[in-house]
């Protein structure tokens, strides 16, 4: 097979199934009612590049770097795949040496990392721009002696080189690497770093809310939801109106989940955890907001929220539906018995089929008490850490 077989196939599906199987090693991606599609769809709108699992900003910059080491090296694929391995390893006693702390991915694993950060970061790479090269690590990895082999460097407004361009990994603009980067490194960015983010950002996702807010000074505003920013009336009206009904959507299903939460805890007869989602239940129905709910116009929300990137099933819609019918009609009660009761566990015997926890008693007997029980957030947490990095660098 030829090492750039890769080029053959539609960047877009590529990039689709990248991201899809970055989702599977996430444990925040439980999706336990196939809601994932639509909650992905909204944070990649908001937040392209960015994934829950990310830690600090200057990995964007880090993994370039490291991967630059690896160029001159004439080793086959698999022999380059065990060095950067081991590069980002040393990254990680780097970061410790250079007095981080908190967001060394593999700071306690060591040589036994599972998830190495060139795959945590590698999909935001090539979607704020950073990463030119259109294919996998792996990808890369094959395809590195043939990118050896005097690689023309192009303009990246030139329309005329997108074939050159192709064989690039990085842009042109990448900042320098650090002379001592193995040896003592930190998180903060240097100004020229963070206006190259961000000069990625504002030209790869414009219409993005990261790239506005990115291109503002100041720390980002510490608030636990996007919709709580108390700069909402000012954001990009496209921005705003996914903002609100990303709000809507949240309170709303937010219920389904914790009504699953409770079945189970009642099929498991664990009374504190009953106690406990009878109380956050309660809690929720409380919270409602019934005008803005009752006002909502789901037709106007699918039209929104629609990504390239994402497929949203019609199951997944009318699921979504009918659980916000019933939250209208006041239906959300306790009880297993009950019209939403049926309705949950019904869309999960659909999609888990024989592995259902409400259908198999030995998977069930394994769950340890919380599925998906926060509201979601379409991370709006990773987000804000980089706008930080971005605001503190020096």
């Amino acid at each position: 097979m030829s090492p750039l077989a890769w080029i053959d196939f539609d960047e877009a599906e590529r990039q689709r199934a990248q991201r899809i199987m970055a989702l599977f090693q996430e444990r925040e991606s439980r999706d336990e009612l196939g809601l994932g599609g639509i909650r992905d769809s909204i944070a990649d709108h908001l937040f392209p590049g960015t994934s829950t699992i990310q830690t600090r900003l200057r990995y964007m910059l880090f993994i370039p770097w490291l991967f630059q080491i690896l160029e001159s090296s004439s080793s086959g694929a698999d022999q380059l795949a065990a060095e950067a391995r081991a590069l980002e390893n040393r990254l990680a006693n780097a970061l410790k040496a250079g007095g981080e702390s908190n967001g060394i991915i593999g700071r306690d694993a060591g040589a036994d990392l599972q998830r190495l950060p060139s795959s945590v970061y590698w999909a935001g790479l090539g979607s704020w721009g950073i990463r030119l090269f259109p294919g996998s690590t792996d990808n890369l990895f094959s395809s590195m002696r043939h990118l050896q082999r005097g690689r023309p460097r192009v303009r990246e407004s030139d329309d005329s080189a997108s074939e050159a361009q192709a064989l690039q990994i990085w842009t042109p603009s990448l900042p320098p690497r650090p002379k001592n980067l193995l040896e003592a490194a930190t998180f903060r960015l240097s100004p020229d770093e963070a206006q190259f983010i961000i000069d990625r950002l504002v030209l790869h996702q414009p219409h993005s809310l990261l790239a506005t807010l990115a291109r503002r000074a100041g720390s980002p505003a510490d608030c636990r939801f996007i919709w709580e920013h108390p700069n909402l009336a000012h954001f990009p009206e496209e921005m705003r109106t996914l903002v609100s009904h990303g709000e809507v959507f949240s309170s709303v299903m937010h219920g389904a989940s914790l009504l699953y939460n409770l079945l189970l805890s009642e099929l498991r007869e664990q009374p504190a955890w009953i106690e406990d989602y009878k109380a956050r239940l309660q809690e929720w129905r409380d919270e409602l907001d019934m005008p803005a709910i009752r006002a909502w116009s789901l037709d106007a929300f699918w039209q929104s929220v629609d990504h390239p990137a994402h497929s949203i099933r019609p199951a997944a819609k009318r699921f979504v539906a009918e659980w916000l019918m019933l939250v209208r009609d006041g239906s959300i009660t306790d009880g297993i018995q009950t019209q939403a009761a049926q309705l949950v566990q019904d869309r999960e015997r659909r999609l888990k089929t024989s592995q259902s926890r409400f259908a198999n008693r030995a998977v069930r007997d394994r769950w340890t008490g919380a599925s998906g029980t926060e509201r979601l957030s379409f991370r709006w947490a990773q987000a804000k850490a980089h706008l930080r990095d971005l605001a503190n660098a020096q």
